[in-house]
């Protein structure tokens, strides 16, 4: 069964050697140029998108609208995505050990910001790579149990993992 990456993991791509792709930095975020008038009464969050060479090639890597899918809550509801505010990655030649980052923001309920799910297709050198799934939500470190996230969600789980481990290591 295919399960989904947690925010923060890398996902590398077997056809493309080299080349990975990590969902991180799911925080609650304010855009830079302003609100959308669209978003009234929602919160706005960020999240970034990193793909990193680590081959021997210098493959151009797009990361554009409509590649990333936000979705949010228990019911799986598009989040509203700001596009104005958002910057993508386009056409761009990620050479080797090198980075390109995509930075979206995007606004929900804020009630439904405990369980958010992230899907990215990237395109590299006009090619379509397989689509990939990440989970996490805003505020998962709190070790608050937010509205429409049960103690047994996936990233609550890994959350709590973490903390237990954090916690025998310092003893």
């Amino acid at each position: 069964m295919y399960e989904p990456n947690v925010v923060g993991d890398w996902q590398e791509y077997d056809e493309h050697a080299g080349l990975r792709v990590r969902v991180h930095r799911l925080e609650a975020a304010e855009p830079p140029r302003g609100r959308d008038d669209a978003a009234e009464g929602l919160t706005y969050f960020s999240v970034r998108v990193t793909v990193e060479n680590r081959g021997d090639l210098h493959p151009t890597v797009h990361l554009e609208d409509g590649q990333i899918d936000v979705r949010i809550g228990p019911d799986g509801e598009s989040a509203f995505i700001d596009w104005r505010n958002s910057q993508f990655i386009e056409g761009f030649d990620v050479y080797p050990l090198r980075r390109a980052t995509a930075v979206l923001f995007a606004a929900g309920p804020e009630t439904s910001l405990g369980q958010i799910d992230v899907q990215i297709q990237l395109r590299v050198d006009d090619e379509w790579a397989d689509r990939r799934l990440w989970a996490g939500g805003i505020g998962l470190d709190e070790g608050a149990t937010h509205a429409g996230v049960g103690r047994d969600g996936l990233a609550c789980q890994v959350s709590n993992f973490l903390r237990d481990q954090a916690e025998e290591g310092t003893a």
